[in-house]
Formats: structure tokens, C-alpha cells, sequence
């Protein structure tokens, strides 16, 4: 269906959209140009096809690129911008990437820092104007029948199962991991999530798109949206997110946990500032949200509460998201349940999910429809994928959505595809579904990798508990320690925002984060805090003893993955002093 506005993004300060016919032209024309410049499939084998590497903000003109390069036969191979210069060496030798795109200036002089150790890179454009660089635009070149016929027999020789990404994994450890994906893989992935998509209503809707399109979470759904005729803009920004929601309207975006997590906190903040009876109401609402079920009736009492908590409260939370939200998907990591009530009282539907990398990406999520909706969980499994738990709880998958396998490493790919299996490493379990019998819900317990043993030889599963202690006000991040030590601990990082809002009701000034963790009454209320999240696990996964710590996990200081998971070896490196510490 031809769009107006395909793609948007902003310029200037102003929105820029491309239409449904500009898009094709300009993906032509940026073919033919790249054609032109010796750029194509090779003889169609993997390592005979060109690589394109892609550095770059989430913008119309990297959807294009994907395109082109697809429609050539070449090989898109997309980096976390935020990746450091050691990776980006590895992947761009590895890949032997002939050409790179970036976005700006400071990526650029990443690149071109390393040029003189990636040999196979000849040529670096950029989609901003860069001094002394090659602009991306100057590729493009007029369509003419002739260049427009070799388009199409390049396009003609791409098949179905030919590899079409590569993308690096930053993973939690060691060197990145090149998962090959092939046309197959995506597009089965696209069409079995797509009637997840249809129950929305998304044709001839607004997206919001801010999850990086290296990820092949945002990849993978843009291209639901390009299918079904949804209009994708591009946020200028994580900071401008609120804004850009209030500026376009949309009707869904796909997030992860964390920035879920932001949200809420921003909201609450905001509560915190009111007074007097309005401060009374929406702490109120939030409390009325906090008790709501799915599926389930809680009584003509609390409906009437719920619909007098939304037209009094919730209503200005939709504003806040444009007022036209009637979806938000998630994925990558456990949203906390709390959130997941909270939001699902107010009006917006959280449709979580689970998948990895390798599974291109979805395997299970939770629908629109309310019946098919569990929290706890990440939904039934997708049609056309198959999913077994084994003997030891690991979960396992198997369906046309399963990589090709790992880029130059048989070694590591038949660890984990075995009999077209592929182990996710994650544990699991099925629920079932009390509407739809048939239809079971895939619950995730824990990361195979992260559960830890104690020296008394009892096991430990860091992420519910972590996921469960975030619940507080008082806790921004936290991780789960204790392997082969005689009891579970855990780092902490308080919510400083909080902390600052406690000494301005105390009258006092904030001392700074350093300062702060350290105060006797902080302590205590820190103390209180696990004390009561304690009670709800048992013995051995109860916290015996933390330590608070002054800074926020991050991508830049390199705790985070590009998609806010713990990097748990490197914090526990990082940190080592505050465990010992805690087992002195």
C-alpha cells in the first residue's frame, strides 16, 4: 500500500518522510550505484559475496541500505555503534567487510582510526555530511533500463535459503559471534509474527522505532511494518523518546524492559512532585493498578475503581505515550510483573516476548488478544516453531526461524544445534492456558549459564530475584552473586533519583552518590527493603548481605550489552573488592 510518509525521521528540527515511491527509487538508485562500483553477490557463495558493514542511529537511510544491499546479493553486516574499536576491528577483519556506512563525524574517525588494521575496507561513506568523507548520496546513481535489468538478475539469483545478514552477537563474554541469517530464517520469522501484528490493527498506522535496527528484534519488525503498510518514524534520540511520542502519535513501538523501566520511574517522579489530593489520587491509582489480574475478574468494586484510576490518572500516562498507544512490545530480558499489571490497567497492552539472535529472533510471545495473554510469561510459542523443554530444563527450539549457523565457527554451532535442535541456553517451563488448553505458555525461570551453585552445594537463580528486588522505589539495578560462596549477596544500585528526593523530604542537601550510600538511615531503609523482597523466595535465595555501589550500569562503561543486559562476568571483575567485601 503505497504510504506518504514509509519513513520518517527529523532534519532540521522538522519531520522528513519519504513516500512508498521514493523509497523504492531511492533503493534503485543506491543499487545501481553501489553495482557501479563493484559491489554485488560474487559467485552467491557466502564468502563470494561482498560485505556491507553499517554503523549507524536507527534513520530512513539505513532501512534503505539494508535494502540495496539485499536486492544485489551482497551481505549487510550491522554494528552497535557504541561498539568499541577492539570488536569493531575483529568483526570488520572477520567479515572482511569491502565497504562501511556510518551515521556521523565520531563514528567516521572510529572507522577510519582502524582503517590501517582493516585492510579488506575500501571505501567508508557517511549519511551526515562529514569533511574530507565520502557522502553516502554521492553513490546514488540514475536508474536506467539497463542498470535496472542487472538490478533485477542480481536480485533473481538470491534464493530462499542464501544467507542474508550476518550479525555480530556483543554477547555477555569473549569474541563476538557472527549469527548467520538466512532470507528464510527472516522472512519465516516475519510471517508467523505477523497475525501477532494483525490482532493490533497496524495497517496504515504509526510505529515509533528506537531499539537499534542492528538488533534483529527492530529489524525483524520493521519489516512486519513494511508488509503491513504501518509508518515507521525514527526517534531522534533515547532522550527525545517522550517527545517524539507526543509529536507523531503512534499506535505501537517495540522497547525493551529497562527503558520500560525508565518510563515508569519517570511517571512516578512526576506523581512524587504533586501535593495534597492530587498526589493522594495518583498514588491511589497506581495501588488499584498494582492489584490488577488478567483474565480474571476482581469484582464490580474494582472495576469501578480501575475505571475511575483511568479516567483520573491513567488517561494522562496514554498522553504521555501520544494518547494513541495500543501496543508495546518487549523483549530481550524479563519485564517485571509489577510494570506489566500497572500498564496493562492503565489501557496499554504489553505484548512480551522471547527470543534470541539465533532464532531470527521471536519463538514465543504474548498476543493482543487478552486470552492469550499471561503475565509471567513470554506468551505461547509462534506457529511454525517448534519448542521442547529437555531432561535438565533447558529450553529448546527447532523451525525454519534457526540460524544457518555461526560465521566461520562449526566448532561453536555444533554445540548448540544438535539434530536441528537449537539449545537457547536459557531454562523454562510450560504453563498452561486456562482459555485455550491447547495452547500453553512458555514461561522463563532462568539463564542456563547464570544459575550458580554455593558452596553448600545448592542452587541459585540470580534473575527472578533480581527481577523481583527491582520491584522497589529504592533499586535501580542489581546483581545476584554467591557461586561457590556460602550464601547469596547481592551489588546494588540504589535509585539515585529517589535517594534525592528522600534528603529533600528530610531537609537535608544531597551529598552525592558516594556520600550518600554510605548514610546510616540509607543503610537501614536499603536494609528494610531486602528484608521484605527476601520473604518471597526461599532459604538459600534469600540476601544476606549487599553492598550499595555510586555509579549506574552502563553501555559506555561497559556492564550493559547494547540491548541493557548485565554483563555479569565484567561487573563481578569490575567490582570485585565490594564482594570480597561482603565475604570478608
Amino acid at each position: 500500500m503505497p504510504l506518504e510518509d514509509m519513513l520518517a525521521a527529523k532534519e532540521s528540527g522538522r519531520w522528513k518522510k519519504y513516500s512508498t515511491t521514493e523509497v523504492i527509487e531511492i533503493v534503485n538508485k543506491l543499487s545501481a550505484g553501489l553495482q557501479q562500483i563493484g559491489i554485488g553477490g560474487g559467485d552467491m557463495s557466502i564468502e563470494g559475496r561482498d560485505k556491507i558493514a553499517v554503523l549507524s542511529k536507527n534513520r530512513p537511510e539505513w532501512i534503505i541500505l539494508d535494502l540495496a544491499v539485499q536486492q544485489i546479493g551482497a551481505i549487510l553486516t550491522p554494528v552497535y555503534p557504541t561498539i568499541n574499536v577492539n570488536e569493531l576491528q575483529f568483526i570488520l577483519n572477520d567479515a572482511q567487510v569491502k565497504m562501511v556506512f556510518v551515521n556521523d563525524q565520531e563514528l567516521y574517525h572510529k572507522v577510519i582510526s582502524i582503517k590501517d588494521q582493516t585492510p579488506s575496507v575500501k571505501e567508508v561513506f557517511t549519511f551526515e555530511h562529514v569533511s574530507n568523507a565520502k557522502y553516502w548520496k554521492d553513490i546514488l546513481v540514475d536508474v536506467t533500463p539497463e542498470r535496472l535489468r542487472s538490478i533485477k538478475a542480481s536480485s533473481d539469483k538470491v534464493q530462499y535459503e542464501d544467507l542474508a545478514t550476518i550479525i555480530y552477537t556483543s554477547g555477555t563474554t569473549g569474541t563476538p559471534k557472527g549469527v548467520m541469517l538466512s532470507h528464510q530464517n527472516i522472512l519465516s520469522n516475519v510471517m508467523d509474527c505477523r497475525e501477532c501484528f494483525d490482532d493490533i490493527g497496524i495497517n496504515n498506522e504509526k510505529a515509533l522505532s528506537f531499539l537499534p535496527l542492528n538488533h534483529i528484534f527492530e529489524r525483524m519488525v520493521t519489516y512486519i511494518y513494511l508488509f503491513g503498510g504501518v509508518k515507521i518514524y525514527y526517534a531522534e534520540s533515547l532522550d527525545t523518546i517522550g517527545d517524539n511520542l507526543r509529536e507523531i502519535k503512534p499506535s505501537l513501538f517495540t522497547t525493551v524492559p529497562r527503558l520500560l523501566e525508565k518510563t515508569y520511574e519517570k511517571i512516578m517522579a512526576k506523581g512524587a512532585e504533586l501535593t495534597g489530593i492530587k498526589r493522594k489520587l495518583f498514588l491511589w491509582a497506581v495501588e488499584v493498578g498494582k492489584k490488577f489480574e488478567i483474565n480474571k475478574s476482581r469484582g464490580v468494586w474494582y472495576n469501578m475503581k480501575l475505571a475511575m484510576a483511568n479516567k483520573l490518572v491513567f488517561s494522562k500516562w496514554r498522553t504521555a505515550l501520544g494518547g494513541n498507544i495500543k501496543a508495546i512490545v518487549t523483549g530481550s530480558a524479563a519485564c517485571q510483573v509489577k510494570l506489566l499489571k500497572i500498564f496493562t490497567a492503565a489501557k496499554v497492552v504489553i505484548m512480551e516476548g522471547y527470543g534470541l539472535t539465533e532464532t531470527s529472533p521471536v519463538i514465543a510471545v504474548n498476543r493482543y488478544v487478552e486470552k492469550n495473554r499471561m503475565f509471567g510469561t513470554v506468551g505461547p510459542v509462534i506457529k511454525n516453531v517448534e519448542v521442547k523443554i529437555a531432561e535438565d530444563g533447558e529450553i529448546l527450539c527447532k523451525g525454519s526461524n534457526i540460524m544457518m549457523g555461526y560465521y566461520k565457527r562449526a566448532d561453536l554451532t555444533n554445540e548448540i544445534l544438535k539434530n536441528d535442535w537449537f539449545y537457547t541456553g536459557d531454562i523454562g517451563t510450560f504453563i498452561d492456558n486456562p482459555k485455550q488448553p491447547a495452547n500453553k505458555f512458555l514461561k522463563i525461570t532462568d539463564r542456563k549459564k547464570e544459575l550458580f551453585k554455593t558452596s553448600g552445594g545448592k542452587y541459585v537463580a540470580p534473575q527472578p530475584i533480581e527481577n523481583k528486588f527491582k520491584e522497589s522505589r529504592w533499586i535501580e539495578q542489581m546483581i545476584v552473586v554467591g557461586a561457590e560462596r556460602k550464601f547469596a549477596a547481592a551489588l546494588i544500585v540504589p535509585a539515585f533519583n529517589v535517594l534525592r528526593e528522600w534528603c529533600s523530604e528530610q531537609g537535608i542537601s544531597y551529598p552525592g552518590n558516594e556520600a550518600i550510600i554510605k548514610n546510616g538511615k540509607v543503610l537501614e531503609i536499603f536494609k528494610d527493603t531486602v528484608e521484605r523482597y527476601n520473604q518471597f523466595f526461599n532459604h538459600v535465595e534469600q540476601i544476606k548481605k549487599f553492598e550499595l555501589l555510586p555509579n549506574e550500569w552502563t553501555i559506555d562503561g561497559g556492564e550493559l550489552t547494547p540491548t541493557l543486559k548485565l554483563k555479569r562476568k565484567v561487573i563481578m571483575e569490575k567490582y570485585r573488592d565490594a564482594v570480597e567485601r561482603i565475604y570478608s
